[in-house]
């Protein structure tokens, strides 16, 4: 582990990143608290006095750079990520540190691997979008369960939510995608993402037991449809998502998810099963857990550590399963945070 400790948390007093705080803290690492908010960003301070507190805003590049002083790599929790992304990326080249985000926002994971693929790399730092549970997760199930095929005919993701209590943040990058899209969907086929505009297709996957079989909207794509055919040569990527999450997310309620305990998680359980088919063949790959937003901590804070001590080695924007060896990677997680099995 490097002897520089400090890693800046833009967005920090969010839902998910007061958890990226707590898991970096528990790790050993000494977070610099920053955002947007000043009243939210003293009250994070106010919680954990001994850390510093640095306010900055996407459209003052100078408190960013501030916000990045010192710190040996910059993890962005702040979305709408269309907004907060470039700038703090920007930042992260000023400042010759690495970046992360938990972006899962199709349309800024795809700028930011086109945007600044070339530019990161001429300047040896490495950029890992979507290191969450919609994307990270997923593209590390699929490079595992690859494992030594050169290619694939398709790659399927199914998540199974118990529910979906949509965070304010959630609720944000939402909106900022649908206005981006006009109202179309978005899919990955042919080898290349496609608009359409009729509505998703409604059919049965059959989870692992004990969920089973279960209604599914398709083409329920994600970050995951980003990341995977960055490094992972199939020609369709097909998502699955369980019908009753979805319902949720209508809810007009606004408040954030319910913890069931102390660590602030809720009581919301996941699986995501990623299966990839080459001809007759079939693999799989399967993580179940508890709360998509906490266990987004753990995949963004295991993947800082592994890029600080990789510093120097590889530069550009990556995918979580293009830098990380994904079978090793998943085990660190286990079990405190996932249940994996890998067929």
């Amino acid at each position: 582990m490097t002897s520089n400790q400090s890693v800046a948390v833009f967005g920090a007093y969010g839902h998910t990143g007061r958890y990226v705080v707590s898991e970096l803290r528990h790790r050993g690492w000494t977070p610099i608290l920053s955002g947007r908010d000043p009243d939210k960003l003293d009250a994070l301070g106010d919680v954990h006095p001994e850390l510093d507190v640095r306010r900055a805003c996407v459209d003052d590049a100078a408190s960013l750079d501030r916000a990045l002083v010192g710190a040996t790599s910059v993890i962005n929790c702040a979305g709408p990520f269309a907004r907060t992304s470039a700038p703090v990326i920007e930042a992260a080249l000023r400042a010759q540190i690495p970046y992360l985000d938990v972006a899962a926002e199709i349309e800024a994971n795809l700028d930011t691997f086109e945007r600044y693929a070339d530019r990161a790399r001429e300047a040896g730092i490495v950029v890992v979008p979507a290191m969450a549970f919609f994307g990270g997760l997923g593209d590390l199930l699929a490079t595992a369960a690859m494992g030594d095929w050169a290619s694939a005919d398709e790659i399927c993701v199914a998540y199974a939510l118990s529910s979906w209590k949509p965070t304010l943040g959630t609720r944000a990058t939402t909106q900022v995608s649908r206005q981006r899209r006009g109202g179309r969907r978005i899919v990955f086929s042919n080898h290349q993402m496609e608009f359409r505009t009729d509505d998703a297709p409604i059919v049965d996957w059959t989870f692992p037991a004990p969920i089973g079989t279960q209604k599914v909207v398709a083409e329920f794509t994600m970050a995951d449809s980003v990341t995977i055919p960055r490094h992972l040569r199939t020609r369709e990527i097909r998502t699955y998502m369980t019908l009753a999450p979805l319902k949720d997310l209508d809810d007009p309620d606004l408040s954030p998810p319910a913890a069931s305990d102390k660590s602030g998680r809720s009581a919301q359980t996941f699986l995501l099963e990623v299966v990839v088919r080459l001809g007759s063949e079939e693999r799989r790959a399967v993580a179940s857990g508890r709360d998509i937003y906490a266990i987004t901590a753990p995949l963004v804070v295991e993947a800082t550590q592994r890029v600080v001590s990789m510093r120097g080695k590889t530069a550009g924007v990556v995918a979580a399963g293009q830098i990380f060896d994904a079978r090793d990677f998943l085990r660190s997680l286990c079990p405190a945070h996932l249940s994996i099995e890998i067929h």
